[in-house]
């Protein structure tokens, strides 16, 4: 099954299991984001990224610039390793990530938890790529990517066993938008997806389709 396929079960079992007040909040929560205009404000196709320098899951810096000397770049923005719809999309990317390399590219995915829980993170699913901790979540908020969670949703989130600050190291309860970049050699952006429901990601596929687009463009 492909990636959007698995996103489907997993939110049409999930609507199966909770009540419709729990429901009703969470749809009423993404469609806040949603209408918060954050979408628009994301860093979009030909404008130029900021270079960052992240650590990964073992505590070793990753700059942006110094991958981008090598090859175009896929970054993929993700809440955390509770996020079940999270854990499907990382796995679906781990495993394309031969026909990426193929076409040129590096991978990376950042969220804000801590460096502890993305080493979790990368054992839990055997993750071959980087995995970054971007604490405070100043690097999406380069890219404008950055929400707060709504009010009511933080008795939902811990209902379901979820320390978002524990995992985040903070109590600001903010996340990034789920987000998929692939940036250029030259620091600018290729391609981009920015989604408010995170209960929907950019298939693999897609991202595939996109590289090779960009690689024809160029005349690569």
């Amino acid at each position: 099954m492909s990636l959007t396929e698995d996103l489907n079960n997993l939110r049409n079992h999930a609507v199966s299991q909770l009540s419709p007040e729990t429901l009703a909040i969470i749809e009423k929560a993404i469609q806040q984001v949603a209408n918060s205009g954050i979408t628009e404000q994301a860093l979009k196709i030909g404008d130029h990224v900021p270079n960052f320098t992240l650590p990964n899951a073992v505590g070793k810096s990753v700059e942006l610039q110094q991958l981008l000397t090598q090859s175009s770049v896929v970054i993929s923005f993700y809440r955390g390793v509770w996020c079940p719809y999270c854990n499907l999309e990382l796995r679906a990317l781990q495993q394309v990530l031969p026909e990426l390399t193929a076409l040129g590219a590096s991978l990376v995915a950042i969220s804000p938890q801590t460096p502890d829980n993305s080493l979790s993170t990368v054992e839990k699913h055997s993750l071959t790529f980087e995995v970054l901790s971007d604490v405070g979540n100043q690097v999406a908020k380069q890219f404008s990517l950055v929400y707060t969670v709504p009010t009511a949703m933080h008795p939902v989130i811990k209902s379901f066993g979820i320390d978002l600050p524990a995992y985040n190291g903070d109590d600001s309860f903010e996340l990034p938008l789920t987000a998929t970049y692939i940036i250029n050699t030259d620091g600018t952006i290729g391609f981009s997806y920015v989604n408010p429901d995170y209960t929907q990601r950019l298939d693999p596929a897609d991202i595939i389709a996109a590289l090779s687009q960009l690689q024809a463009k160029a005349g690569v």
